[in-house]
C-alpha cells in the first residue's frame, strides 16, 4: 500500500497517536480504513454491531487515556452508532469515529447507502467534518486528536468517501465504469470524461492542504494560578467536615492514575468517588466512603467537586448544604455552574487540580478525626444493613448474597463492567473496584446495552486483568452476540446475568404505582445456552450453596483463554424498592 491509499495514510496517523486498537464492523465503504491499520500493526477488532465497536472504544479511552477509534461502513452502519456516540459525548470520553461515505462524485445521486450523515452527527459530537480530498486526510485526522482530547473531551467523527480510501488506479476504473463514459463516443461522454480525469487528478494530486474549514473552537484548561491553589487550600486549612466528591472527568486523558490517587491520599479528606473514579484509591482506603453521601453532603462545611456536574446525582445541588463553602473544578464551563454556583469554580482539568492542591500544606487531619468517625459509623451500618438482608438459603439465588460472595472472590486484578439496572445497582452496593481506570459503566446517559463492547475493550486494554460483566437479563440481549466478537479475538471475559425474567428495575414500581405490569414481564431465559452458541462457555446456577465452585470453575475456564457466561436464576427482592429513575 502506498500513501495514494488512504487507508494507509489514516492507520499512519492513528500510529503516531500511539492508538493500539479499531474497532469495526467491515463495509466496502472502509475496507482500505482495516487493512491499512492491520498492516501497520493496529490490532482490529471486529465486532457483531457498530453500537458496539464505539462502546468498546469508549471503553479504552477511559482505561487507557488515549483515544478510543471505531470505523464503521456508511449508512446505517453510522446510524448504528448513535447511541454510543451520543453516550461517549454525555460520558465526556475522547472518540474519533470514521464513518465511510459514497464516492464524492456520486453523493446526492441516489447511490447506495447515501445519506446526509453529517447531520446526524453533529449534534452529538464535538466536530462532524467531511473529507474531500486525500490532501486533506492527514490533517483532518491530526486535528480530531487535538479536539477530542482538549477541553472537555468527547467523540469526532470524520466522514471518508469511499473514493478518498482505494488506490488511484482502482477509483479511476470505478469512475469510469459506473459513469458509462467507458467507450462511448460522443461530445458529452468525452466531456464527462474529462471532467471526472480533472475531479480525480485534484483528489490524489492536490498537495497537502490544511483542514477544511469550518473548525471547531478549541477551549483550553486554564492554567492553575498560585492565587487559586492558595485559597483552596486556606478553605481546607479551617474546614472541619470537609468531603470530596470525585466524578469521571477527574481521570479523562489520564494514562496513568497512580499519582493522582496518591494525591489525593496526601490531602486525607474524606472522599466519595462516582462514575469511572470508582476504584481510583483502590479497594479499602482509610479516606474513601461508599455509602449515604447525601447525608455527609448536608452537614459538610466544605464540598469540592472535580468532575461531577450538579446534576440528579447530587440532587441538582441542593444535596449539599447551602451553609457549606463549594469548591468545584471542571472543564466544561457549563457543568461548572449549572444548577448551583459554587465559591470557587475553576475551569481547569480536574485531576490537575488535585494534584496542585495536594502540593499544598493545608490539611488537618487531627481536626478531622471526629468527622471520619462519624462517617465511619455510617458505612459500618449500611454495610452490615445490607449484609443482614441477604438470605443464603432463598429458594432462588439471593442477589445481595451472591454478590457478597463475589466481593470475596473476586481477585485484586478485576475490571468491573456493569450493564443493567436492578441487579447491576445491587452489585454496585456491595462490589469493590480493585484498581483505578477499572470500573466501567454507561455514565449520566444511563444506556443498556454497552456491556458486551465495553467488556470488548476492557479485556483488550487490561490483558492482565480478570473481566467481569454484570449484565441484568434484560440488557444482556442487546450485546451478548458480542462473545462471539470475544471468541475470535482470543478474550475471556466472565458475565454474570441476573435472570428474574423481567425488567426489575421497572416492574416494580410500575406494578405498585400503576397496577399494571404491563412491558416489563421477560422469560426465565438460557442465556448461558446462548453464550455456548457462540462458543463461549455457559454455567447455570440455581443454587446458593453451588456459588463458590461456579465462581471457581468460571475462573479457572477464563484463565484457560475460555469466555465465560453465568446464568444466575434469582430471586425477587425489594432491596431497591422506589429506585425507578426518571
Amino acid at each position: 500500500m502506498n500513501d495514494t491509499d488512504g487507508g494507509a495514510i489514516i492507520a499512519r496517523v492513528l500510529k503516531a497517536h500511539d492508538v493500539q486498537f479499531l474497532f469495526a464492523l467491515c463495509g466496502g465503504h472502509i475496507s482500505p480504513i482495516l487493512v491499512g491499520a492491520n498492516a501497520s500493526g493496529i490490532k482490529v477488532v471486529d465486532v457483531r454491531d457498530e453500537v458496539s465497536a464505539v462502546f468498546a472504544a469508549d471503553a479504552v479511552a477511559r482505561m487507557t487515556g488515549i483515544v478510543g477509534v471505531a470505523a464503521v461502513t456508511a449508512g446505517p452502519g453510522v446510524t448504528n452508532t448513535v447511541t454510543a456516540v451520543k453516550n461517549a459525548q454525555m460520558a465526556q470520553s475522547p472518540l474519533i469515529v470514521f464513518g465511510g461515505a459514497t464516492a464524492t462524485v456520486l453523493r446526492g445521486r441516489g447511490s447506495l447507502q447515501d445519506i446526509d450523515q453529517l447531520a446526524i452527527m453533529r449534534p452529538i459530537t464535538k466536530w462532524a467534518t467531511s473529507v474531500k480530498s486525500v490532501g486533506s486526510l492527514e490533517a483532518t485526522v491530526n486535528r480530531a486528536f487535538e479536539v477530542a482530547t482538549s477541553g472537555t473531551p468527547g467523540p469526532v467523527f470524520i466522514e471518508v468517501p469511499v473514493d478518498l480510501l482505494y488506490r488511484e488506479e482502482i477509483v479511476r476504473e470505478w469512475y469510469m465504469k459506473e459513469s458509462g463514459v467507458e467507450g462511448a463516443s460522443g461530445l458529452g461522454a468525452k466531456a464527462l470524461k474529462l471532467y471526472l480525469r480533472g475531479h480525480l487528478y485534484k483528489q490524489f494530486h492536490s498537495p497537502a492542504i490544511p483542514v477544511p474549514g469550518p473548525l471547531p473552537a478549541l477551549r483550553v484548561p486554564k492554567r492553575t494560578s498560585a492565587s487559586d491553589i492558595e485559597k483552596v487550600a486556606a478553605h481546607i486549612a479551617k474546614a472541619k467536615r470537609p468531603v470530596l466528591v470525585i466524578g469521571s472527568q477527574t481521570l479523562v486523558n489520564y494514562r496513568d492514575a497512580a499519582p493522582l490517587a496518591k494525591a489525593i491520599e496526601r490531602l486525607g479528606i474524606p472522599t466519595f468517588l462516582g462514575g469511572s473514579a470508582r476504584g481510583l484509591l483502590g479497594k479499602d482506603s482509610e479516606i474513601q466512603f461508599r455509602h449515604k453521601r447525601t447525608a455527609a453532603l448536608k452537614k459538610a462545611d466544605l464540598v469540592i467537586v472535580t468532575g461531577f456536574p450538579f446534576d440528579f446525582r447530587l440532587g441538582y445541588g441542593r444535596s449539599i448544604s447551602s451553609k457549606a463553602t463549594l469548591i468545584a473544578a471542571n472543564l466544561d464551563r457549563t457543568d461548572l455552574r449549572k444548577n448551583r454556583r459554587p465559591e470557587i469554580a475553576l475551569e481547569m482539568h480536574p485531576g490537575r487540580f488535585l494534584e496542585a492542591i495536594a502540593g499544598q500544606e493545608c490539611g488537618q487531619l487531627s481536626a478531622w478525626a471526629p468527622w471520619f468517625d462519624e462517617l465511619r459509623e455510617r458505612e459500618v451500618a449500611r454495610d452490615t444493613e445490607i449484609a443482614a438482608k441477604a438470605k443464603p438459603d432463598s429458594e432462588k439465588v439471593d442477589p445481595i448474597y451472591f454478590f457478597l460472595k463475589l466481593e470475596e472472590q473476586m481477585e485484586d486484578k478485576s475490571v468491573l463492567v456493569v450493564d443493567g439496572g436492578d441487579f447491576v445497582a445491587t452489585a454496585s452496593y456491595i462490589l469493590k473496584p480493585r484498581k483505578p481506570l477499572c470500573w466501567l459503566d454507561p455514565g449520566v446517559f444511563g444506556t443498556l446495552g454497552v456491556g458486551g463492547g465495553f467488556a470488548v475493550g476492557a479485556s483488550l486494554a487490561k490483558p492482565d486483568h480478570q473481566t467481569w460483566l454484570i449484565y441484568g437479563d434484560g440488557s444482556s440481549a442487546y450485546s451478548l452476540a458480542e462473545f462471539d466478537t470475544c471468541v475470535r479475538h482470543g478474550l475471556a471475559p466472565i458475565a454474570v446475568i441476573g435472570t428474574d425474567g423481567l425488567w426489575g428495575q421497572i416492574a416494580r414500581d410500575q406494578t405498585e404505582i400503576l397496577g399494571d405490569d404491563i412491558g416489563t414481564i421477560l422469560n426465565r431465559c438460557d442465556y448461558h445456552k446462548v453464550a455456548e452458541g457462540y462458543g463461549a462457555k455457559g454455567l447455570l446456577l440455581t443454587d446458593s450453596s453451588k456459588i463458590d465452585e461456579t465462581l471457581e470453575e468460571a475462573k479457572a475456564l477464563a484463565k484457560a483463554g475460555t469466555p465465560v457466561v453465568i446464568n444466575v436464576i434469582i430471586a425477587s427482592t425489594d432491596f431497591r424498592k422506589g429506585s425507578m429513575s426518571m
